[in-house]
């Protein structure tokens, strides 16, 4: 796998070692020890979910209180999709950037989204399949959102799908309604950039070292 730090703190893209034959082909989408030498600690998989989304369809951008946070390893298995993350971690280096990736089922890319950073992603294409390995289930009253076309966050999201027609956004009413960065932080709901740092040191303090090395199966 060959792996790139993202511009938000924490933050992962990852490619896999694609492997082809007559019979279609195979890559390894997630292994603990690739992950663990990433990021210095282990992946705790709570919960799996997977969305489906026509052409056109934003979802984002959602976060959840940390503790106990929800960290996610996010894959595009079909269809294509424009990737992001915002860090609003108040206090973190990054504090208010954000990074995209496009994830699709060719190169099948993922990202990793460390706890306290805001994700979300908008289909360029029909049926359109994300899948989110996470590091803690849902819960009730702990998600959040800030608002996808923030000016202060200003991503750049893509004006068309992949066959060159022009986007209409399809959101949620509570993604469309979901408060600023500026207001989300001002109402004290952003999550604490020493809060997600202690998070990951207990982690990092409980995770075995990787010592050999690794290599993919064929």
């Amino acid at each position: 796998m060959e792996r790139r730090e993202l511009s938000v703190t924490g933050a992962w893209e990852i490619t896999p070692r694609r492997i082809p034959d007559d019979r279609g082909m195979f890559h390894e989408a997630f292994t603990d020890p690739e992950f663990r030498r990433m990021t210095g600690h282990r992946f705790d998989l709570a919960q799996v979910n997977v969305s489906v989304s026509g052409e056109g369809v934003l979802r984002g951008l959602h976060y959840a209180d940390v503790p106990p946070g929800q960290a996610k390893y996010v894959l595009c298995p079909a269809g294509t999709v424009f990737d992001v993350m915002v860090d609003v971690r108040v206090g973190s280096p990054t504090f208010g950037e954000w990074a995209g990736v496009l994830l699709d089922s060719e190169e099948q890319k993922a990202v990793y989204v460390p706890e306290g950073v805001a994700h979300g992603f908008l289909a360029l294409e029909p049926q359109s399949t994300v899948m989110y390995l996470c590091s803690e289930g849902w819960r009730p009253g702990a998600e959040h959102g800030v608002d996808a076309f923030d000016p202060h966050i200003a991503v750049d999201w893509p004006s068309v799908a992949l066959d060159g027609t022009p986007i209409e956004h399809v959101m949620s009413d509570k993604d469309r309604e979901a408060p600023s960065l500026l207001d989300a932080a001002a109402a004290g709901r952003l999550p604490q950039w020493e809060d997600c740092v202690a998070h990951v040191d207990r982690l990092r303090d409980s995770t075995p070292r990787v010592d050999a090395e690794w290599r993919p199966s064929d």
